[in-house]
């Protein structure tokens, strides 16, 4: 009986264990999913907790409820992995493989910035834990002036759109509460403007100026000072604020370092086309743990899991025909005021306007705002969790690429 291993019951996880389940006989070939946890969460809804759109609960179901028939799902801690035995360690036991698929995501890590933990949940939040996105909740219901400082230490992050979104439901949730005139919103980042893509960045960010958010671009930052409630870059520059709300630097998880087979940063150098590992045979990496230059999101775990799926069976069936990914992302960015706006791109294609999935007509409006976008932003949770984790196409996913996009503000290569 031959092994395929999977570390990690998230998103890419979960997904690719439905979909090779499908492909590999039970008779030839055992596959198990290995996680620390038993509980599955919805990242993105954790945006939603700090203003009341919805709540921890739910933002969660057992993982076992999405674990395909036919897997075999441990809960254990993984320790080590060592792709020459290959064999990975857990507190409980060792787990030997065929093949093995990196699935563990990516953690926030406050210490790893000088002072961020020092008035943690107290003045300096974050929301990208369920626990930190409930304890901002009544830290906003309460804030009623003062400046409010979304901050970003550095990127990678996961959801790279979610401190855009935040800031602009943000200004909404204030509107709404009759304060918005008392509170300054600033939005402090690493990069060079709103977002990474020049016709996202300059749209995105001109909407910023629109509801009068301040946006900070190129701000590197080295340590917060609680005390005195400023933040400070590499250069000297400070910026001071009432409630900071911050996302820490993420890195992948500790037992890939330990491990001496990720960067120091955790994440793992995967080929960015076959999303095979770069350094080790019999290994790929899918989902927030591979360090590709795309979006860390669960839409593009979504793809991934699909070339991972076909680059398998290939390698299983000696054929080498391998399929190769193009760094596909597609993300609703909720904008305020019961409406959203959607993006999609790739390695070569930037965010675009348009319409989708008909040109001209939509009803989903790329780049700009329409309440369609924001209901289906709301309704992509069934979506996530009743098609994606389940292995399903998506509706329209064929299409996705350049249909109904204005390629005419695409940059000349």
């Amino acid at each position: 009986m031959k092994k395929l291993l999977i570390l990690g019951a998230g998103a890419g996880g979960t997904m690719l264990a439905t979909k090779m389940r499908k492909k590999l006989s039970e008779r030839e070939w055992e596959i198990t999913v290995i996680d620390r946890d038993l509980t599955h969460h919805y990242q993105p809804g954790w945006l939603f907790i700090p203003f009341g759109i919805d709540t921890p609960k739910g933002c969660e179901k057992p993982k076992k409820d999405f674990i395909p028939r036919g897997v075999n799902f441990v809960q254990d801690t993984i320790t080590n992995v060592d792709p020459e035995a290959k064999v990975v360690t857990c507190e409980g036991g060792k787990y030997s493989y065929d093949w093995v698929v990196i699935a563990t995501g990516c953690r926030i890590a406050p210490d790893e910035v000088e002072g961020l933990l020092d008035d943690w949940r107290g003045n300096i939040h974050d929301f990208y834990t369920p626990d930190g996105a409930a304890a901002l909740l009544p830290k906003l219901k309460n804030f009623k002036k003062g400046r409010l400082v979304h901050h970003i230490c550095e990127t990678p992050i996961k959801c790279p759109v979610a401190p855009l979104e935040f800031i602009y439901l943000a200004d909404w949730y204030f509107t709404k509460m009759g304060v918005r005139d008392n509170i300054e919103i600033e939005l402090v980042t690493p990069l060079t403007g709103a977002f990474t893509k020049p016709v996202a960045a300059k749209i995105l960010g001109e909407l910023c100026e629109q509801k009068n958010i301040k946006v900070t671009p190129n701000f590197v930052v080295d340590s917060v000072d609680a005390g005195n409630k400023t933040i400070a870059s590499v250069t000297g520059d400070e910026i001071d604020y009432d409630l900071l709300v911050t996302i820490p630097p993420n890195m992948g998880q500790q037992f890939l370092i330990d491990s001496d087979i990720a960067d120091p940063m955790g994440f793992m150098d995967t080929d960015k086309h076959t999303l095979k590992s770069k350094k080790y045979p019999n290994m790929y990496v899918i989902g927030d743990t591979t360090n590709v230059p795309t979006s860390k999101a669960g839409s593009v775990a979504h793809y991934e899991a699909d070339i991972i799926a076909e680059n398998l069976m290939s390698d299983i069936d000696g054929s080498e025909h391998y399929h190769h990914f193009d760094g596909h992302s597609t993300c609703f960015i909720v904008t305020g005021y019961e409406k959203a706006s959607l993006i999609d791109f790739s390695y070569d294609v930037e965010p675009l306007p348009g319409m989708f999935p008909f040109p001209g007509v939509g009803p989903c409006a790329l780049l700009g705002e329409s309440h369609i976008n924001y209901w289906g932003k709301l309704m992509f949770k069934w979506v996530y969790y009743s098609l994606m984790l389940k292995g399903h196409e998506l509706p329209f996913e064929p299409n996705m690429y350049l249909h109904g996009k204005d390629t005419s503000l695409m940059r000349k290569k």
